[in-house]
């Protein structure tokens, strides 16, 4: 059995801490065992490490969250990535595409897609890995895992069972679905034994790979890859599961809980104050995250959320939290902070000039050992003042050491890279006509075929 996660979102719904770049799965707001912060992401991939399943497991994503779950989970993790951001109908169809003509899978193979922030205990991935038996017990094309709910929500889709006897381990056969209804209705579903959908569902490789071929889709990965832009972006729910008519549902009764919204979130939250700040003891049920460098004070304010970073700052009660995605509908922005394979950085300032010149301050941090990629830059010119720290960096194929107090001068079209031999960090100004990620022109990545490009000077 393989088990893919799906790792999306736009970062709407806990903005400023989340954006375009670190989605919700990448806030290290929970905590680990060990007392240290965790995000979602970080969470399920220990569990699935606890529960020896690691091994048989990828994240499918996009290219902007790449280098967010390398830093944190490490260069290791096998990831399936997107060429750009569609719907779940086509990233679970590269995955599928990838499995067969990458990873060599059998198309015989049980594949479960779950999503990539589940928050719950370890026997779910008890139940998910009961998916494949279930598939093979019920002879279904699709067996789907519903939670048992506590309550009648309005917040979730509902699976509706029909009424046969369950299966030999439990299964029942699906009847319909119910997206988000009000608490009369829910209630009366429950009373149905509708179960709540919490996204995890399994199905055979070689199902999906036949769905593709009727639509005229390429098994092959790079192939598909290719055609990826041409693919209708609709979900997996309405391209393929409401169609299907072979569907079973294996129930889940222990703990989940979506984690979606601030509210939802901070309820998670092992304290209510994370980062510089203060929070009076008057100020009951309020929770205050703050990543800025300067302190915020809270002071008798009930049930509110304060969250700061560099992206922007919110103030909401805990009820009105989920209203943030619509009224950011037409916010854009370019990330003010971002975690990269090697580190992460946060912008400081940015300004565009009547004349059209660009320039954009940023703070990065470079973890010991790790490097940013040799590249080059046409239309912009970058000033690096380091603030801590050595490093090796390489300028136009000559290697030069650098440490606290140098400044570095990169002007347009020249080829640069650096290397931490401690932990560093420096103010790095660009300065352009266009400071856009399609600028940087890399020429390699490892540090081994980047020394392989220089002589000592």
């Amino acid at each position: 059995m393989k088990l893919v996660l799906l790792s999306g979102g736009s970062g709407k719904r806990l903005w400023p801490l989340s954006n375009d770049s670190r989605s919700k799965q990448f806030l290290k707001v929970l905590e680990s065992p060990a007392g240290e912060p965790e995000s979602m992401v970080q969470r399920v991939w220990r569990q699935l490490e606890e529960a020896g399943m690691t091994g048989s497991s990828y994240l499918a994503t996009g290219r902007s969250q790449v280098e967010s779950i390398q830093s944190q989970l490490g260069s290791h993790v096998p990831i399936i990535v997107e060429p750009e951001r569609r719907d779940t109908f086509p990233a679970i169809a590269l995955t599928a595409a990838y499995l067969y003509s990458i990873a060599g899978v059998s198309p015989a193979e049980t594949v479960a897609i779950l999503p990539v922030d589940p928050y719950v205990e370890a026997s779910f991935f008890d139940t998910v890995v009961r998916l494949e038996q279930t598939m093979e017990e019920s002879g279904a094309n699709l067996a789907l895992m519903g939670v048992v709910p506590e309550h009648a929500s309005e917040k979730y889709g509902y699976i509706i069972p029909t009424s046969d006897a369950a299966g030999a381990s439990g299964y029942l056969q699906v009847s319909h679905f119910q997206e988000k209804p009000d608490r009369v209705q829910a209630e009366g579903l429950i009373s149905k034994g509708a179960l709540w959908n919490c996204g995890v569902f399994a199905f055979r490789l070689g199902y999906l790979l036949d769905i593709l071929q009727s639509k005229g889709l390429p098994l092959n990965y790079e192939e598909l890859q290719k055609q990826y832009k041409l693919m209708a972006s609709i979900s997996f729910d309405y391209e393929v599961v409401e169609k299907e008519e072979k569907i079973v549902v294996q129930p889940y009764a222990g703990f989940w809980k979506d984690l979606g919204t601030w509210n939802t979130l901070t309820e998670e939250m092992s304290s209510n104050l994370v980062g510089k700040g203060v929070v009076t003891s008057d100020s009951e049920r309020t929770c205050l995250i703050n990543e800025l460098d300067i302190p915020i004070t809270v002071i008798g304010a009930k049930d509110l959320i304060i969250a700061a970073s560099p992206d922007g700052i919110l103030v909401t009660h805990k009820a009105e939290s989920p209203r943030i995605k619509e009224v950011l509908k037409s916010h854009e922005q370019r990330p003010m902070y971002e975690e990269r394979r090697w580190g992460h950085y946060k912008v400081i300032d940015y300004v565009k000039y009547d004349e059209g010149n660009e320039v954009l301050t940023k703070r990065i941090f470079i973890e010991q050992g790790k490097n940013i990629s040799y590249q080059l830059h046409h239309k912009r010119s970058e000033i690096w003042t380091f603030v801590s720290g050595e490093a090796s960096i390489v300028i136009n194929e000559k290697m030069h050491k650098v440490k606290a107090g140098d400044v570095v001068r990169i002007p347009e079209g020249t080829k640069h890279a650096i290397l931490a031999l401690t932990d560093v960090e420096f103010i790095e100004v660009q300065s352009g006509s266009e400071l856009v990620e399609e600028d940087n022109i890399r020429i390699t990545l490892d540090w081994e075929d980047i020394e392989l490009h220089q002589f000592i000077s």
